[in-house]
């Protein structure tokens, strides 16, 4: 077998790029209103499924969305005021481009860690470390 025939074979047996970003979905938020009170129902599916502390997201939503928010005994996230599906699904958009996201590489295989004082991005995929902004 030659050279040719090795590579051929390793790039069949090779899986494409592209299918490692489809592995990663963020599932949609499940939001309904509650008197003057917004229910985030499924917050906890969703910190589950991007890794990161419940209260770090939920200071990030708090201020792109403007309001308060707490969350209650069975971990829904309760927003003040009345907010729709899509808004809050555009500001956790927002989040997992700028907190989940590898910005070198686009692969969501990261995580927040300490650097000299400063919280960063560090990729596991490519090893990337990226400024992020504070919360």
């Amino acid at each position: 077998m030659g050279y040719e025939d090795h590579l051929d074979r390793a790039l069949e047996e090779t899986p494409d790029i592209e299918d490692a970003g489809s592995r990663f979905e963020v599932p949609d938020p499940d939001v309904r209103p509650e008197g003057n009170v917004t229910v985030y129902e499924n917050f906890q599916s969703t910190i589950d499924r991007l890794g990161r502390d419940d209260s770090h997201l939920l200071r990030f939503l708090q201020s792109e969305l403007g309001t308060s928010a707490q969350l209650d005994d069975r971990g829904r996230a309760r927003f003040t005021g009345e907010f729709r599906q899509r808004r809050v699904a555009d500001a956790l958009d927002a989040y997992v481009e700028g907190f989940v996201r590898c910005s070198e590489c686009g692969l969501p295989d990261t995580r927040l860690v300490e650097e000299q004082g400063t919280t960063v991005l560090k990729c596991d995929a490519c090893g990337a470390l990226s400024s992020v902004p504070d919360v």
